[in-house]
């Protein structure tokens, strides 16, 4: 007997909320967003992933790849997911999932034009230990839960290495 498929429930807010605390730079160099990117690239490739990546630093684009089964649409994705970490500081994962917690959604209550913000998963902060939040790491393509995991998932990999 073959099991139902059952959805991905949204993990709680404070497993999320622990994600961006333990996932912070000492600093965030341009070298570092290429070995990040390139992190990512790599494991996109061996799971043939169809995604966009894009890293960005005080509004600096540092990286970007599209590869194979990417769209333009990812692209536009992107940006909308990176305006919900620039104006909330936090992942637009987490975005949504706290506006759901409290029983909406974050295109009913948030106010802003959803053309321009989508707070689903695969934003994250880039957060430097002192300063704050300085960039962004998103990626596109995979269902949001599993862009969120996705970016995390590089994240961690990229922390643990001595830098």
């Amino acid at each position: 007997m073959t099991p139902k498929f059952q959805p991905e429930l949204t993990p709680p807010l404070e497993e999320l909320e622990a994600q961006e605390r333990r996932l912070v730079f000492r600093q965030f160099t341009y070298e570092d967003a290429w070995a990040l990117g390139s992190l990512l690239v790599e494991l996109a490739r061996e799971r043939q992933a169809p995604v966009a990546v894009d890293i960005r630093r005080g509004g600096q684009q540092l990286f970007h790849a599209a590869l194979p089964g990417s769209a333009p649409d990812n692209d536009a994705w992107i940006d909308r997911k990176r305006r919900v970490v620039e104006r909330y500081g936090s992942a637009s994962y987490l975005v949504g999932a706290r506006f759901r917690a409290k029983g909406s959604t974050f295109e009913e209550s948030s106010r802003l034009d959803p053309d321009e913000y989508a707070a689903h998963g695969g934003s994250f902060p880039i957060t430097v230990e002192g300063v704050g939040v300085v960039g962004t790491v998103t990626v596109s393509g995979l269902p949001q839960l599993q862009d969120h995991r996705f970016v995390v998932e590089a994240l961690e990999e990229f922390l643990s290495k001595d830098r």
